[in-house]
């Protein structure tokens, strides 16, 4: 897929391979276009982190000496994050405040609708037993 305009990416989890990583930034690159890439990583993923900063490094742009340094991962470690990569803890990015108010909104709806039954349960009860004493 082609999206026109996309200037900036932003990779919240690091790719698993350089290649991955080649294709999300290239959706800033398309027809001759530049663009950002802004990648996330913690201390878990530097094992990750040389590879994609070599394809960084030549494709021209600057990358901190101390990624550079890192140690190369072995070809069945580079398997094993493919295959199984990484588990994080979920984020949230909405604050609390309106968290708490859909919670809020959510217990008073299911209130409601308790109320509700109970109201048709006793209307239909009471019908019920009107129609037994007949």
């Amino acid at each position: 897929i082609d999206f026109k305009g996309v200037n900036m990416v932003i990779n919240y989890d690091l790719p698993t391979s350089a290649v991955e990583y080649i294709h999300r930034i290239g959706r800033t690159g398309r027809a001759g276009h530049t663009g950002k890439a802004v990648t996330f990583f913690t201390e878990d993923d530097k094992p990750l982190l040389r590879s994609i900063a070599n394809v960084i490094q030549r494709a021209g742009c600057p990358v901190p000496d101390y990624i550079k340094h890192f140690p190369r991962l072995q070809s069945k470690q580079k398997k094993k994050f493919i295959k199984k990569p990484l588990t994080r803890e979920s984020i949230c990015t909405t604050p609390q405040c309106f968290l708490k108010k859909a919670k809020r909104k959510t217990k008073a709806t299911k209130e409601n609708i308790k109320e509700k039954k109970k109201v048709k349960e006793d209307k239909s009860g009471s019908k019920l037993q009107t129609i037994s004493k007949t």
